[in-house]
Parts: structure tokens; sequence; C-alpha cells
């Protein structure tokens, strides 16, 4: 095995001794070393700039964290360090403390008084940021607390010039994020002006195009992608997820044959979890690919694990690479979103499957469907859509437009299910084309309940079955055991009366979103009714 530098440790002969081999993909080291250099040159350059932070409880941009909490204090009367101290938050708590507050959109009147008992963002699912790279979310909060002049706010006692001086500092900021939201407008103006060109560009007959454009946006929407991936907490959500880590696991401890002195590629490897399963499983080689900042971590953890004999990590996006091999044995991945196919990494899997899988060779898991179920749950209809139609004694049925196309991603009540589940579409990963992972058709869920269907539920489930004797599958829907997918529920503006014992007929169709292809629109006819959502 080849060996490699960790691209962390630069400084004397000894910084690269018997460590697994990182690549980038680019065999000219010159090159290599230079754009690292100007990428460090770029990083540090980036982070001069503002923060640009937004407020928890109002939509203002703010230059800095204490900018925020000095804002937070003197236009919202509410001290964070306060709230900090007074619960004693820790890392975990703090996080999710600013995901309920974004994710909720409180009021900051709610945080006065919580009782230290019940705190309501206990719950793990605060830990998904709400914001991308939001500036609260990097902030220690023990250096809050430990900087006084941030705890001098009315809400503790301040004088009242110091209040005066907090909503001039506030001002400030507004004229400076004003500014800023004019330039990064102006950003965006000019990218959307290489879109359109490069459309018109692609839209002559016989020409290729200038890709140029549209892969600038690509890259933009793929950097913020990965970013997400380079948090720990998801890592960290995805690997309690019992059902899906378990399931990998079983799979391959289970049918050793399948790896036994093979090659194995691990697309999306995130820690490495998947590709240390399939070393112990007994492949010769494994190498493990991933463009986010998390396969540094992951590096570590192969060598604490003393399998870097066997683990080769890459870092960069597999189309964008040239692998140490010419072909692979064995390709698995964990690439499944929400309602399967949100995030679009499918299509990375399926593009290694087709340049690097040898004859013979397999994709895992191999098959996977999707189902839907109907849904009679008349209390969410009325906290979600109903609600709309009077709020405080004004009609704003209008919101509906804009909420109903927004697929809601929860668990479903096992109680809540009026119809048996159908499965709308199965997917052979060995055999699957790009093109058939945007489809259309028709469904047909048998009726349990004389009830109103006030929703749509869809769910996945997953199969490691080719070649295994032992097989192995789990599922993400309602009667099956909770995981970090639950299920995509789309709710119906106006509820269906069903009957007991009857069909309720419909057509679903499911396609990328050409703006962002690593979302989906997905729409449904339900007779005479038609409606897209949205998942992003």
């Amino acid at each position: 095995m080849a060996e490699y530098t960790d691209p962390r440790e630069f400084g004397g002969d000894e910084a690269a001794v018997d460590m697994p081999e990182l690549s980038d993909g680019d065999d000219d080291d010159d090159i290599g070393n230079d754009e690292e250099q100007w990428q460090w040159a770029e990083e540090d350059e980036e982070d001069s700039r503002p923060a640009n932070v937004t407020c928890l409880f109002c939509d203002r941009l703010l230059s800095s964290v204490p900018a925020t909490l000095q804002h937070c204090a003197a236009e919202h009367q509410v001290n964070l360090v306060d709230v900090i101290r007074k619960h004693h938050l820790d890392d975990y708590g703090y996080l999710k403390m600013i995901n309920f507050i974004r994710s909720t959109k409180c009021d900051a009147s709610g945080l006065t008084g919580l009782p230290d008992a019940s705190l309501p963002w206990e719950s793990e699912e605060f830990l998904r940021p709400v914001l991308q790279d939001d500036p609260l979310l990097q902030t220690d909060p023990e250096e809050l607390c430990e900087d006084s002049s941030l705890s001098m706010c009315p809400s503790s006692g301040a004088k009242s010039h110091d209040a005066l001086q907090q909503r001039a500092q506030a001002a400030e900021e507004r004229a400076r994020s004003s500014e800023e939201a004019l330039t990064r407008a102006m950003d965006d103006l000019h990218k959307l002006k290489l879109l359109a060109q490069g459309l018109v560009l692609n839209a002559e007959a016989g020409r290729p195009g200038n890709p140029g454009a549209v892969a600038e946006l690509r890259e933009d929407e793929d950097e913020a992608y990965f970013s997400s991936y380079g948090h720990y907490s998801i890592h960290e959500e995805m690997l309690k997820d019992k059902v899906r880590t378990e399931s990998y696991r079983d799979f391959m401890y289970r049918n050793p044959e399948v790896f036994k002195d093979k090659v194995v590629l691990d697309v999306g490897c995130g820690t490495g979890i998947l590709a240390m399963f399939a070393a112990r499983a007994g492949a010769k080689q494994v190498i493990a690919v991933d463009q986010s900042e998390i396969i540094y971590q992951a590096m570590d953890i192969v060598r604490s694990n003393k399998l870097e004999d066997k683990i080769t990590l890459i870092k960069g996006r597999i189309e964008d690479l040239k692998l140490p091999v010419e072909k692979v044995d064995v390709i698995i991945s964990e690439w499944m979103g929400y309602f399967l196919l949100f995030e679009s990494m499918l299509d990375s899997v399926l593009y290694a499957r087709d340049l690097y899988l040898a004859d013979g060779g397999s994709v895992y898991p191999d098959l996977c469907n999707i189902s839907l179920a109907a849904v009679g749950n008349a209390q969410k209809h009325q906290d979600h859509i109903a609600f709309w139609d009077d709020v405080y004694g004004f009609n704003m049925a209008c919101m509906k437009k804009a909420v109903v196309p927004e697929a809601m991603v929860e668990v479903v009540k096992e109680d809540t299910l009026i119809s048996e589940p159908a499965v709308i579409q199965t997917f052979d990963c060995n055999r699957v084309c790009l093109s058939e992972l945007e489809f259309a058709s028709d469904f047909s869920l048998k009726i349990k309940n004389t009830t109103d269907c006030t929703a749509i539920v869809g769910y996945f489930d997953i199969f490691f079955d080719k070649g295994c004797g032992n097989k192995v599958m789990f599922s993400t829907g309602p009667l099956a055991t909770k995981t970090h997918w639950k299920q995509t529920v789309f709710l119906l503006e106006r509820p269906v009366s069903v009957q007991a014992g009857e069909e309720l007929r419909g057509k679903i169709t499911v396609r990328k979103n050409k703006k962002d292809p690593r979302s989906l629109w997905v729409t449904f006819d339900l007779g005479d009714r038609k409606q897209t959502y949205s998942l992003q």
C-alpha cells in the first residue's frame, strides 16, 4: 500500500510515516501545493470578513456575534448570556437552544421564566442546524459568559445609557448589513446573468454550450451541501441511528464471502464507519471517498483503529477524481435522503458504478423502494393548514399557498394511518439509469377507515440482497422502528372524504428541481386536485 501524508501535518521529516493515503486526485505535487497555499490564503481572507449573523428574533443581519447579542438585548430585551447562565447550558444545550429558537421562531418573551426541569429544546432534533454555517453555532458559550461586556443589557439591570448605546450600535449594524446585503444581491445578479448565458448557449442545436456558468452555480450548491456534512452533529445523529448503522454492519459481518479479498469503494464515507466494517469483513483494500471536511477526522479514526494498511482515504467528489485502481469489486454507500432521493447522492453512486465497478461486482444496498400511505390526522391538519383561516381574528388563508407545498419530515403516528401501504417505485441499484430517478407512477391506496384523508405519507425500504446468504433489510416506514429519516408528509390543502374498503387512486410525479438538483419536486394528482410539493 502507498503511504501518504496527512495534509494537516507539515514540518519535520518524520511528519509522514506509516499513515493512510490521502489523495486530492492531482498527480502534480507542485500544483497541488500551490493550490493549497492559495486556498489557505483565501480562507484566511474569508475569516476576516463580517460574519453576517441573522438575529434570532427578527430578520436583521448583524456583523458579529457580540453585535447580535447586544441587538437581542436592546431590541428584544433578551440577554442570551443570562439564559445560558441561568440554565447552566453546556455546548450541546447551547446549540439546541439556538436551533430551537430559529426553527420554532419563538417569541423573545418566551425565553423568560422557563423552568430548569423542562426546557423546550431538550430534544435531540434541535442539534440539526437550521441555518447553514450559523456563526452563533460556532461560538463557545463559555467564552460568551466570560465576556463581561455582553452581560450589560436591559434584562440584567444595565444602566439606561448602556441601553441607548446598544441601540445606537444596533442602528450602525443595520446600516452596515444593508450595504452588505446590496453587495450580495449584486453578486447574485451576476451569477444569474451567467446562468442565463449558459442556458442560452446550451439551447443551441448541435452545440455543447458553455458549461462554465452552470458549473459555477453547481459548485456553489455542492459547496453548501458538502459543508453541511462537515458538521459533527450530523454524523453523530447518523451513527446513533441503530437501524441504519447496524443494518450495514450486519450485512457485511454476516456475509464475509461478499468482501473476502475484494476491493471495495465507499462513496461518501463520512467518518469511515462503513469502510471499517468492510475492512473487518475481510476486504483486501477499501477506498473511501468524501468531499466534506469530515474526511480529516476519518483519517484519525482509521489510524486509531489500526486499519491504515487496508483503507485509503481520498478527499474530493467522486466525479472529479481518478481512483488508484482501475476497477472495484464492491461499492458500498449510505446515499439515501428524505423520501429516498432527496440530496441526489445516488447520482454519484451510479457514476462510480458505471466507471469503476468490475464485471460481476455489485452495489450495496442493491434494492430499494418507495411506498405511500394515506393519513387521517385532523388535528395535524388543523395545526398547520386550517390554522391560517383565522389567526387571532384575521383571515390569513392566502398563506396556505406557501405552506402547503412544503413537504414535512416527521414521525407519523401509527394510529393515523388510514390505508394499506402501496409500493410506487422500485430501484435496482445495479441496473437503474440516472434518467429513471425521475419518474411518474399511478397508485391505489386501499382505505381501512371511513374518515377524511388529510395527507399522504411517503417512506422507503432498503435491501441487501444480491449474492447474500444472509439477507438484510430495513424500513423507514411509520410501522417500523424510528430512523433519522423519519417519514415525508405531504399535507393536503383540503381533506378528501374516504370510505372504508374503497381505493384512493392518484398519480405521483417525482423530478429534480432544475435550479437545485439536490432538491425534489413531488406532484400528486388526486382526481381533480393537483398539488406540487418541494423537498429542499
